[in-house]
C-alpha cells in the first residue's frame, strides 16, 4: 500500500527510509587528537569510537563515522566541515574532508 503525497509521513515510513552515511577521509593536516575531539562534538562518539575511527582513516584512508537518514547525515557532515583547523599543527589549513553517502 502506497501512500500519498498529501499524507503525512508516518513512523513506520521513517524507519524504512534508505540510511546514509558519512565517511571522513584522511589527510596529513590533522592530529588523532583533533579528529577524536571532531567525531565527540560532532558525530557523538565516545572518545573510545572516536579514537578507533582515527586509527582506521590513518590507516585505509577513510571511515565511515555515522550512519542516519540522509538529513541527519548531511547536518553531521556539514559540522565536520566547518570544524575549522588543527591548532596543533600550524600547517593545518581547514577541517577534514568529509561527504555523505547513500548505503
Amino acid at each position: 500500500m502506497s501512500t500519498s503525497p498529501s499524507q503525512p509521513e508516518t513512523e513506520t515510513d521513517t524507519a524504512l527510509a534508505p540510511l546514509s552515511k558519512v565517511v571522513l577521509f584522511d589527510d596529513d593536516e590533522h592530529t588523532y587528537d583533533y579528529v577524536v575531539e571532531l567525531l565527540v562534538d560532532c558525530c557523538s562518539l565516545s572518545r573510545e569510537s572516536a579514537f578507533r575511527c582515527a586509527v582506521e582513516v590513518d590507516l585505509s584512508g577513510r571511515t565511515t563515522v555515522f550512519y542516519g537518514t540522509r538529513e541527519e547525515c548531511r547536518r553531521r557532515c556539514d559540522r565536520i566541515l566547518a570544524y575549522g583547523a588543527d591548532p596543533r599543527l600550524p600547517r593545518s589549513r581547514g577541517s577534514m574532508k568529509a561527504e555523505v553517502q547513500e548505503r
